[in-house]
């Protein structure tokens, strides 16, 4: 994937030209500047996977998400802007409401038996973590993992191998294989367990969501772990202690990390 290919768009020029295009997500596959907007950009990103094209919030303008970024391109497709949307009226980053939006529709769509999950018996919270089982913050999260129960939040753990999935020689990672090994196991909330402290499964696979959860993550613009992510979409932040977890998620004003790339 293109991970600055909007970069590249802003250095190379800014008029991207017009034609027509399928909308894969469907979400406004009527509107014909939809298709306009899509094939505008692909002809400057060739091979890009685009994952939403919706309306900005602004007249004129569609707002992107591809590569783990957002984007506004005008409806004609002759340009492109790359930045935070800033709602003067009130202040808010409109492009925050744009990623909690995304990231919630697509963290939906994940089963609950392809996430490992700590919860308390009625929880009144859910955070959903892409962790590595490696990472030193990840384990640091994990050791708390009961206080974050007895919170009443609820932990589902999502699969983000930090080294990715395979090498550059073509071979399995080894954190991939690990995380593999923790998804395919008999009990893999101990398994998980074992592996944060630095205890690795036995070795196994089977029919797993690991790459699946890290191509997700690479979507929704993680580039590290932990990242906590709150039910409503938006990002609470990498590590955070169970007491300061609570307090945010209480009020959602509270110290929410700054969205993304």
């Amino acid at each position: 994937m293109l991970k600055n290919w909007m970069l590249a768009l802003l250095v190379s020029g800014i008029a991207l030209g017009a034609c027509a295009a399928t909308d894969k997500s469907g979400a406004a596959a009527a509107d014909p500047a939809v298709e306009t907007v899509r094939k505008a950009v692909m002809k400057y990103a060739p091979g890009l996977k685009i994952d939403a094209i919706t309306p900005a919030p602004m007249p004129g303008y569609y707002q992107i998400i591809a590569g783990g970024q957002i984007a506004y391109v005008s409806a004609d497709g002759k340009y492109l802007m790359h930045g935070d949307l800033i709602g003067l009226d009130n202040g808010r980053t409109i492009s925050d409401d744009a990623w909690a939006s995304y990231r919630k529709a697509e963290l939906a769509k994940v089963p609950q038996a392809q996430r490992i999950v700590f919860a308390p018996a009625h929880p009144k919270y859910r955070v959903t973590v892409f962790t590595d089982v490696t990472c030193a913050y990840c384990r640091a999260l994990h050791q708390q993992i009961a206080e974050f129960n007895k919170a009443g939040i609820e932990v589902d753990y999502l699969a983000w191998p930090r080294e990715g999935i395979v090498t550059t020689a073509g071979r399995d990672t080894p954190t991939y294989t690990e995380m593999v090994s923790v998804w395919c196991a008999a009990d893999r909330n101990a398994a998980f367990t074992a592996a944060k402290q630095d205890k690795p499964p036995k070795p196994a696979t089977c029919a797993n969501p690991v790459k699946e959860q890290f191509e997700m993550g690479e979507r929704l613009g993680i580039t590290g772990t932990p990242m906590v992510i709150a039910d409503d979409g938006s990002v609470v932040g990498g590590y955070v202690t169970p007491d300061k977890l609570l307090k945010i998620l209480q009020d959602p004003k509270n110290n929410r990390m700054p969205e993304a790339p």
